[in-house]
């Protein structure tokens, strides 16, 4: 049971797979063609020769094996794309060239139909099944040599002759930077920008210096909190310290005379006073009287 369902889990895999690459064949463009080729661009053998650049207009990798390129409405399967070779792989909004030199022996990019220069040329790219049109275009007759026809934008609808020839690349170059130029229009003594950019400047010194000034000022302020914090609990760990003597010695006194009462230790005491009379004998021998001289009478 469980194998059928992986079965099953692979199949529609199988499937959805085959459903993407059909979906990404058809976002194919044929973009650029050039008819007469005297002194541009060469292929991997030195020659001059018409080519064919097309462009992936989606954002997945596309692979041209089995599908078809060709001249001739009666003919949709004319060259077929070789299987296996991993350079007919496009990534996403990327080109690729085939070369009309009507020698595919050469390779993978050498169809077996060259374009002519006196007549239109039809050309157009047919999906792996060879009945499915992906995209068609006619070239006008009377090309210049080593001028290009091909779309605006690329993968856009809107075909001309191009100023430039760009194989392997965009059709639209910018060849010019727009605020540039309106500045040398409004600006040609570059004063605006001279003061746009001290302004920007005083701006961003003026913002640093705000910015400082308040830290700073938060920075001052923490240092007095935690030294008043500080100030604070040395005052009442030392009135903690009195207040811990202070009660030590009232509870040492306490406990004294709990401890007197219950062991009964103190002195005892009675209100009647006893005066007992001590006798003390005389003895002339050591008085002081006749120790003394007399004294002379006159």
């Amino acid at each position: 049971m469980i194998k059928k369902k992986i079965g099953i889990l692979v199949l529609f895999a199988t499937l959805f797979s085959l459903g993407i690459n059909a979906q990404r064949a058809t976002s194919i463009r044929i973009n650029e063609i050039l008819v007469v080729n005297e002194d541009n661009y060469v292929d991997d053998y030195g020659k001059h020769s018409g080519w064919i650049e097309l462009f992936n207009s989606s954002a997945g990798t596309v692979d041209l094996k089995g599908c078809y390129i060709t001249n001739d409405k009666n003919n949709l399967t004319k060259y077929m794309i070789p299987k296996g070779d991993v350079l007919t792989k496009i990534r996403p909004r990327q080109h690729t060239l085939f070369f009309a030199d009507n020698n595919p022996g050469r390779g993978t990019f050498h169809v077996n139909f060259v374009l002519d220069p006196y007549m239109d040329n039809y050309i157009a790219i047919v999906d792996a099944d060879g009945k499915t049109l992906i995209d068609e275009v006619t070239v006008p007759a009377g090309q210049i040599a080593d001028t290009s026809y091909g779309r605006l934008i690329d993968g856009e609808k809107e075909w001309a002759q191009l100023t430039k020839v760009t194989p392997s690349t965009n059709n639209l170059t910018l060849d010019s930077n727009e605020k540039i130029d309106n500045f040398k229009q409004n600006d040609s003594f570059g004063i605006g920008m001279t003061v746009s950019a001290m302004a920007v400047t005083f701006m961003g010194l003026l913002l640093l210096y705000l910015i400082f000034k308040q830290v700073g000022k938060i920075s001052i302020a923490a240092s007095k909190r935690n030294a008043k914090k500080a100030k604070t609990g040395a005052i009442n760990a030392e009135n903690d310290d009195l207040a811990g003597e202070e009660a030590g010695e009232v509870f040492a006194a306490i406990a004294t005379a709990l401890y007197e009462v219950t062991e009964d230790v103190h002195d005892l005491e009675n209100t009647v006073l006893t005066i007992h009379k001590v006798t003390r004998n005389y003895s002339p021998w050591s008085s002081k009287l006749y120790g003394l001289r007399e004294i002379p009478r006159k």
